[in-house]
């Protein structure tokens, strides 16, 4: 009995040891280092938290070549909630007639603007439209507006446009200078500057030449 009990005991610790090496065989052989790299690369679109790319034309520069009639087109999904024309009713939303300009959440007829857009304060300024079409929730946390917003810059540069020309008629902005065009008139007058600063330098230096004759004299 206790001969099969010894045997019995051994078998079992044998096969004990060989699962555990099998089992640090195979952690071994299936192991992998997280790789330095992630994933594949996609040619054309950088990674997140990178430098980004250029930020595109100022908002001046998209509204002085901002086109009415695609402004027009655009506002067309608009036509749901708000009217445009002159005298025209409130309808889900204000009538838009005259609005660049005009102080933000007031007149209209007395629409009920939200508590949030009331407290936004100021005018509707070029930029503060900009800003509430691209995000009217952002621009109004808790505005009654569901509108999702305007992603594409140069379609809320022609809104801008198209608002503005039914009724508020203030003169958009001149487009911003071309950075080398700045560049170009910063280096200009360093380059007349150290012009000046050389013909300063040389003159002491000739009347000290002449100086210097007329003593030998």
């Amino acid at each position: 009995m206790s001969d099969r009990f010894n045997t019995a005991a051994g078998w079992a610790l044998f096969a004990g040891i060989v699962a555990l090496g099998a089992g640090i065989v195979s952690s071994k052989l299936t192991h992998q280092e997280r790789p330095e790299q992630m994933g594949y690369e996609i040619a054309g679109v950088e990674a997140e938290g990178g430098e980004g790319g250029a930020s595109g034309p100022s908002l001046n520069t998209l509204l002085a070549s901002a086109d009415v009639a695609k402004g027009e087109k655009v506002f067309a999904k608009c036509t749901a909630c708000h009217t445009i024309n002159q005298g025209g009713p409130n309808g889900i939303g204000p009538n838009l007639y005259a609005t660049v300009g005009e102080g933000i959440a007031q007149g209209k007829g007395g629409f009920a603007f939200s508590e949030a857009l009331k407290k936004v304060g100021g005018s509707w300024t070029f930029e503060a439209l900009d800003h509430w079409l691209a995000s009217p929730r952002t621009f109004a946390n808790g505005t009654k507006m569901s509108f999702a917003g305007l992603s594409n810059p140069e379609d809320r540069a022609n809104v801008i446009a198209y608002l503005n020309a039914q009724g508020s008629n203030l003169p958009l902005p001149a487009a911003d200078a071309a950075p080398e065009a700045e560049s170009a008139n910063a280096a200009a007058p360093a380059e007349g500057a150290n012009v000046a600063e050389a013909g300063n330098a040389a003159a002491p230096a000739e009347g000290q030449t002449t100086n210097q004759v007329a003593t030998a004299n």
